[in-house]
């Protein structure tokens, strides 16, 4: 399945089964390399909230797997992100920018390889993120970031949706190797991208936004999970 470039397609995060967010984001390009998106600022998006207004930052995570959620629209506030979801790779890298719309730095999101879907009127790829992130300046310098996240989550199995901490990691480090060989994508492409200025700027979410969850079994959901 490959996207034409300047379709308007979903990209949606899900846990479990449940979507946590859903970002409308234009096709750059999807090629042999992989696919890029872009994700523009004012974009409506939606994202996963407990039944008083709360995100999953807002608690422990104890406290947010008992939650009963939902999903409310909003919009994408911070300056535009440029989105790369390299083929067959557990993570992604997104070109983050200042507010004077300059390159700031790159952010690795270590996360399930992403699966595809179609509807036709509607599409977009489905990701499981890892929580675990990366983060390097235009000059390569890298840490990591959420390591206690991370951490918090990986102590309750019964309610993360991450079966194997150590395959993370190792992604990560795989990844660090090439940011510090400064390898494609760190090698300074697309850190001077500008959209199509033809471009709308998405204001409501298209009809199927929320559809089922591709590739998710849910026979999986964990006893006591909240439920969407």
């Amino acid at each position: 399945m490959t996207f034409v470039a300047g379709r308007l397609i979903l990209h949606r995060d899900t846990h479990l089964g449940r979507i946590a967010f859903v970002h409308p984001a234009r096709v750059v390009a999807d090629d042999e390399r992989g696919l890029l998106v872009w994700l523009a600022r004012g974009s409506t998006i939606a994202v996963e909230r407990s039944a008083d207004g709360r995100g999953p930052r807002d608690m422990s995570f104890a406290e947010w797997s008992e939650q009963r959620y939902e999903l409310r629209l909003t919009s994408w506030q911070g300056p535009g992100v440029l989105r790369f979801f390299p083929v067959g790779a557990d993570h992604s890298v997104w070109l983050f920018r200042t507010d004077e719309d300059t390159f700031k730095g790159y952010y690795v999101n270590l996360e399930e390889s992403a699966v595809r879907w179609d509807d036709g009127e509607v599409a977009g790829f489905d990701v499981i993120d890892q929580d675990l992130d990366i983060v390097a300046t235009p000059d390569l310098a890298w840490q990591w970031k959420d390591e206690d996240e991370f951490a918090e989550r990986l102590a309750l199995p019964n309610h993360y949706w991450v079966p194997d901490e150590a395959a993370v990691w190792a992604e990560g480090r795989r990844v660090i190797k090439m940011i510090e060989a400064a390898e494609f994508p760190f090698d300074g492409t697309w850190t001077d991208f500008q959209p199509d200025p033809t471009w709308e700027t998405p204001t409501e979410l298209p009809v199927g936004w929320d559809r089922p969850v591709v590739g998710f079994d849910h026979s999986r959901r964990m006893k006591g999970q909240g439920q969407p």
